[in-house]
């Protein structure tokens, strides 16, 4: 055991979950590579969990928060905030949401704590209904609404929490339907579920792509017929876009547009990738949502002039370049890579994604039983061959999960895709 592993275990709670058996220690990154603290070079197919969006030491980023911080680094949002004006105005018109307000968190988990505030107030309800298989943050009120019982440590919540089917794809009852057929029993699950509840339901949180449950998602246009329903009841919809945001998935801006066609969502929870590792999170809501709250409120750290000055270059950089066009590109040619390897070992279920966004999910080979072991033991192979990826899934965590920077090429994907073919032949 290294020291400072040591050091870690003894002043740190035991639950902090750490990568690999003798976890390492990154000091510093360029591009999509990182290096460790023995100067091994990794590709980083993880980006600290989806949050370097496009680029480790992007210049454009560490300029803007090197010039903000010799201005003034802290003032709290009871001050007029010219970077946080300038980001919420860009966010508000990249939406989608009409009569746009931004609200601006350190998180991810703040966010969607911020829009069950939101969303409950403005109901004057306290029942949510949530994905199975979901995974919202950390925050007591978020764990009351995560359908993920490896991330939700307590059963106690002030919420009453129904979950609906239809985050996950292959598997669960309604798997062997056709996608049209899939819709249509979610929606009558859900129409089912209404039909139990008393009084007004708040709101409908849900990931377009569920990130910790192993990068599921549903066919197209699920949520856009859960919104003819919701509307007749007049329960709103929360997209927590926190790791589908940015244009990760290639084929959208943000998640929810695969499944557009009865409008936008009501409420948008956001955060990771816009930072570029900067803590930013944030909610944008309609006016009349995000003005109903009858007491004074403030954020001490959200909204900072740095992370936003932050926010604004990463923004900026990721459209003028078309990191969105690249996350189609270079994701779809890494996908059916993936695949043709993926055909060959009996121990991969499935590769699945879009864009930049990929999971590839093993099982104990001639069966359908997830294979965490394997997940754990391919996690330490591709490091060892110098690749980062994380995992997840609702499964027994047997799900490893891709989501590189967004400016990744054509040769940094082939590169990752050698290593974790050779990791994946160790099974």
């Amino acid at each position: 055991m290294s020291d400072l592993y040591a050091r870690h275990r003894a002043v740190l709670p035991d639950w902090l979950a750490l990568y690999y058996a003798e976890p390492i220690e990154i000091t510093h990154g360029e591009g999509r590579y990182v290096w460790d603290a023995d100067g091994t070079r990794y590709l980083d197919f993880f980006g600290g969990i989806l949050t370097t969006m496009t680029a480790h030491a992007l210049p454009e980023v560490t300029k803007a928060v090197s010039e903000q911080a010799g201005r003034i680094i802290h003032s709290s949002t009871l001050y007029l905030d010219r970077p946080m004006i300038d980001l919420a105005e860009r966010i508000a018109s990249l939406s989608g949401i009409p009569d746009a307000r931004v609200f601006f968190t350190t998180s991810g988990t703040e966010a969607n704590d911020a829009a069950l505030l939101l969303a409950t107030t403005y109901r004057r309800s306290n029942q949510l209904l949530a994905m199975r298989n979901s995974y919202h943050g950390r925050s007591f009120t978020a764990v009351g609404i995560t359908g993920n019982r490896g991330w939700s440590p307590t059963s106690l919540s002030p919420l009453q929490t129904l979950y609906v089917h239809g985050g996950v794809r292959t598997r669960g009852p309604y798997a062997h339907l056709s996608d049209a057929e899939f819709i249509a029993a979610c929606v009558a699950d859900l129409e089912d579920l209404l039909g139990q509840t008393r009084g007004g339901v708040a709101a409908l949180i849900a990931e377009p792509v569920q990130g910790v449950g192993g990068f599921t998602a549903p066919p197209d246009g699920l949520y856009a017929a859960f919104r003819e329903v919701l509307d007749r009841h007049g329960i709103l919809w929360i997209t927590d876009e926190v790791q589908t945001g940015w244009g990760r998935t290639g084929e959208h801006f943000w998640g929810w547009q695969a499944h557009g066609e009865s409008g936008p969502p009501d409420l948008l929870t956001f955060a990771k990738g816009i930072g570029n590792g900067m803590s930013i999170g944030g909610v944008v809501a309609r006016a009349e949502i995000m003005n109903c709250l009858d007491a004074n409120s403030i954020s001490t750290f959200g909204g900072s002039p740095v992370t936003m000055a932050a926010g604004l270059a990463n923004l900026t950089y990721l459209l003028e370049h078309d990191l969105q066009g690249n996350a189609r590109r270079v994701g779809g040619l890494l996908i059916e890579r993936l695949r043709a390897v993926a055909a060959q070992i009996p121990g991969v279920r499935e590769v699945r994604g879009r864009g930049l966004m990929i999971g590839v999910e093993l099982v104990k080979p001639g069966t359908d039983e997830a294979d965490p072991d394997a997940a754990s033991a391919v996690l330490e192979a591709a490091r060892e061959g110098g690749l980062l990826i994380g995992k997840g899934g609702g499964h027994n965590t047997s799900v490893l999960r891709l989501a590189p920077p967004l400016s990744l090429t054509v040769a940094e994907a082939e590169e990752g895709a050698g290593i974790l073919e050779h990791a994946l032949r160790v099974l």
